[in-house]
């Protein structure tokens, strides 16, 4: 049995200090496998978000053990915290595309921290992945010239491009109409099976529960009872 790629245990996280400190994850546990697609959905305000920025080294953990990819995250440095960064794709609901730069320099910004590539194989990779993502007739399009599904597009080809082990998602269709949100997410599934990375993605979007292996619930900073489901059930 192959060791789980995100391991949760009695997992702690509070906000703020003193008079001031504020819990908002309550002893959480949550084991996700390679190549899994879970989502995370409950009401603004559960700590879905909070979770997920644990789980992808935004910031350090505080009380519990949160192990990625067999690395300790519990009270990680800044510099343990960036290494394991490198390992993870991420994908928000605001694009976070930089205006000035092109879709394809957008995407080769994926790939700046593999400084073992040359700018020639970068920007062959960064086409590439905008070809696969249905882009490679805007190669050279701004952001501002794209539509909003179109931009999301750039933001999943550069979140994949690097071949990350963890795709990390916050509400990526919460910008988007229906199709637009329906076409992002199968194109996140298709990608990530090709490539066997593992899906951890927050949603209010009933819409697409369809694509997770299982759906995992939150409620109030905790992982509600009987929270892991079937997506099939």
């Amino acid at each position: 049995m192959s060791k789980p790629v995100i391991s949760i245990q009695n997992l702690n996280h509070f906000f703020g200090h003193s008079q001031l400190r504020k819990q908002v994850l309550f002893d959480i546990n949550l084991e996700i496998n390679a190549g899994e697609i879970v989502i995370m959905t409950g009401p603004s305000g559960s700590g879905k978000t909070t979770l997920l920025t644990l789980v992808g080294g935004l910031r350090s953990a505080q009380f519990g053990n949160l192990k990625v990819l067999g690395r300790e995250l519990c009270g990680a440095s800044e510099k343990q915290l960036t290494l394991a960064r490198r390992n993870n794709g991420y994908i928000f609901q605001a694009h976070n595309l930089h205006g000035s730069l092109t879709a394809l320099q957008n995407v080769k910004m994926g790939l700046e921290l593999h400084n073992h590539l040359s700018l020639q194989e970068m920007k062959e990779r960064s086409a590439q992945m905008l070809e696969q993502v249905g882009l490679g007739h805007r190669l050279n399009y701004y952001p501002d010239d794209l539509s909003g599904g179109q931009k999301q597009r750039v933001a999943i080809a550069r979140a994949l491009v690097s071949h990350p082990k963890i795709v990390l998602a916050d509400e990526p269709t919460a910008a988007l109409d229906s199709k637009s949100g329906r076409d992002v997410v199968n194109l996140m599934q298709t990608l990530a099976k090709e490539q066997g990375c593992t899906i951890l993605l927050v949603t209010h979007d009933n819409r697409i529960l369809d694509v997770a292996d299982r759906i995992v619930q939150m409620e109030d900073g905790k992982l509600a009872n009987n929270a892991v489901l079937s997506a099939t059930a």
